[in-house]
């Protein structure tokens, strides 16, 4: 992870957002809760672990240890939150990038929230399988386990075309930039379901247990769809969604 990734994540606001998305609370939640009697008595690493909510997670579902990884100075907020939950004998935060970081042993399981827009922004990916090479048992698990991404064709009129009477001005050469700018960077927005001109198609799927480095330094893709409505086409919708299993019913012993 390189130094300007870690210092975004000094800002108290980026994790004011996470912390306030429940569904991505509610999804680790009940992860965890729904592998409660795997965890119990297992050695959990959860990488780059931020205020600690995944980690709280993990001891309250009665996991023996924590390690909760932070390369950010918003680690000293995840030791306190800790001390307020009560579970200093059973987290330990530690203040370093991942790949620096030395463990008595090799741990079970090894949770995280790498996930950025469509899924590889923000390149945490590289960092958790190094982790996972390095310090998962064998028969240790990831949370998530796999992870998809999906991609479709889009018109979206109200971003590229309402350019053309702002308050009665015409502001074209203001969007023309605007839609330089995009061809370059992905824009981040919620899409109406009325702007997507065909079912997703799956671009890519990657098993977290077992991609190598190597192979998702060679991962690409062709996106090819038939559109099952007209529109103008006007780019390019990708999203992504996570797998948690269920272990508890599961002999990996």
């Amino acid at each position: 992870m390189d130094s300007n990734y870690i210092e975004s994540y000094n800002d108290l606001q980026v994790h004011q957002l996470m912390l306030l998305d429940s569904a991505r609370n509610q999804a680790y939640r009940q992860a965890v809760f729904d592998n409660k009697d795997f965890i119990q008595g297992k050695i959990v690493l959860d990488i780059g672990c931020g205020t600690g909510i995944l980690s709280v997670f993990c001891a309250q579902a009665g996991a023996a240890k924590v390690y909760g990884v932070e390369a950010s100075g918003i680690n000293e907020i995840a030791k306190n939150i800790v001390k307020e939950n009560k579970f200093e004998n059973i987290i330990e935060i530690i203040n370093s990038r991942i790949e620096d970081v030395t463990l008595p042993s090799k741990v079970d399981i090894i949770i995280s929230e790498w996930m950025g827009f469509y899924l590889f922004h923000e390149g945490m990916l590289k960092s958790i399988l190094e982790a996972r090479d390095k310090f998962l048992k064998p028969e240790g698990v990831m949370f998530p386990e796999s992870a998809t991404l999906f991609a479709a064709p889009i018109s979206v009129p109200s971003y590229f075309e309402k350019w053309s009477d702002i308050d009665g001005v015409s502001m074209n050469t203001f969007g023309e930039k605007i839609r330089i700018e995009a061809s370059k960077i992905p824009v981040i927005s919620a899409i109406e379901p009325d702007c997507i001109l065909s079912d997703p198609e799956i671009v890519t799927w990657i098993d977290l247990k077992e991609i190598t480095q190597e192979e998702l330094k060679l991962m690409e893709a062709e996106h090819l769809v038939v559109c099952n409505k007209s529109g103008k086409y006007q780019g390019i919708c990708l999203r992504f969604s996570c797998t948690f299993a269920k272990y508890k019913d599961k002999d990996l012993y």
